[in-house]
């Protein structure tokens, strides 16, 4: 019993035990607290107050309302694998992980949507469905472990967004907590674009700070009929940033269009996703295009020709079994830039200060890029 008491002495932690209902729902112990000090952002780490563990939307909701009633800072958190730094504890905040809510509710084929809780992770979801000819668009890097909970709070997007957007394109509604406990719903089964306020829109990547979505109903797409990718290398990076301006111009709209420069491919190449990539090139193009296939063929010419524009030195367009499977396979964070700096001068885009630092210290370091619609 003396164990027990000096478990509790602390009253909010006695509370929040109260509060909860699953096995070990709170962690408090400094030991324990270690592994919480920061997300996918590193470099600040701060201990929270507590950890604690709902299982469902009423006992987060308990959770937020006994912070709010008893004036403790709160914040919530996914799989961790963010990097603004959206749960890292600055406050010795207490952090409400939805990990243990990892439910998908439902799945409606016919409307194209699905239920999830927060703690989903994303590339389930895909996995779930893909037997039927779905997917989930949104396809952040780090998508084998990252949470549709966090996605939304942060607007994720990925390889894909050009084309299909980030996460904000596929919510159809969301179950939410507010600061103050209160228990709301956003977004209505079956209507596409509701009259009012874009709330949607509003909780989607507000990181957080204006409630606690606990329940997340999301497009899915029917997979596309024909797909294709092209491996695009070049002698000069200024070269395959111009071919994807142009590119896009043409009226082109590729699923996904990526580009590394040399030490990023021989980092792939080194690690265990090589794919053959030409390491005397300065930079390669990943472009992958689908749709029907009546004018798949049209659409990759059409491509290649910009890119010939460019001075293309070599093209790969006929990548199969597992080489195609690794191309998407290789990064786990990527910088991604919007339709304004596509054409930028690689030193622009990436960064002087990150170029000139890396060279006084002769540092080997590289900085990979997605093209966004944004």
């Amino acid at each position: 019993m003396i164990g027990r008491k000096r478990k509790y002495e602390d009253p909010h932690i006695r509370s929040f035990h109260e509060l909860l209902s699953g096995h070990n729902p709170v962690l408090y112990k400094k030991e324990d607290l270690l592994a919480y000090d920061c997300d996918g952002f590193t470099i600040h780490k701060h201990l929270p107050k507590a950890v604690v563990f709902p299982e469902n939307t009423r006992e987060v909701a308990s959770i937020v309302r006994y912070c709010h009633d008893h004036n403790l800072p709160f914040l919530a958190r996914g799989a961790g694998t963010g990097l603004s730094g959206g749960a890292i504890p600055i406050n010795g905040e207490v952090i409400i992980s939805l990990v243990r809510m990892k439910r998908l509710l439902e799945v409606d084929l016919k409307n194209r949507r699905a239920i999830v809780e927060p703690g989903y992770v994303n590339l389930k979801l895909t996995q779930s469905i893909e037997d039927k000819g779905y997917y989930y668009a949104p396809d952040p890097s780090s998508q084998y472990c990252c949470t549709i909970g966090g996605n939304v709070a942060e607007n994720a997007g990925g390889a894909h967004c050009l084309k299909y957007g980030v996460t904000t394109n596929h919510i159809l509604g969301m179950e939410v907590v507010l600061p103050n406990g209160d228990i709301v719903e956003i977004g209505k089964a079956g209507i596409l674009d509701e009259p009012g306020y874009d709330l949607l829109g509003l909780m989607t990547g507000s990181e957080g700070t204006l409630g606690i979505v606990t329940k997340i109903t999301v497009r899915i797409l029917k997979h596309p009929e024909a797909k294709q990718t092209v491996l695009a290398y070049f002698d000069k990076v200024s070269d395959a940033s111009h071919t994807v301006s142009d590119i896009i111009s043409e009226g082109i709209v590729p699923a996904a269009l990526e580009m590394m420069d040399r030490i990023a491919m021989e980092g792939v190449e080194a690690a265990a996703f090589p794919i053959g990539h030409l390491l005397d090139a300065e930079a390669v193009l990943l472009i992958e295009v689908d749709g029907i296939s009546a004018g798949m063929d049209q659409q990759i010419e059409r491509i290649l020709t910009v890119c010939r524009k460019h001075h293309v030195r070599e093209v790969k367009d006929e990548m199969v079994g597992e080489p195609k499977n690794r191309l998407w396979c290789h990064g786990c964070h990527l910088t991604r830039l919007p339709r304004t700096r596509w054409s930028d001068p690689a030193d622009k885009a990436s960064g002087r200060a990150f170029n000139d630092s890396k060279n006084q210290r002769n540092i080997r370091a590289t900085n990979r890029k997605y093209f966004s619609r944004r």
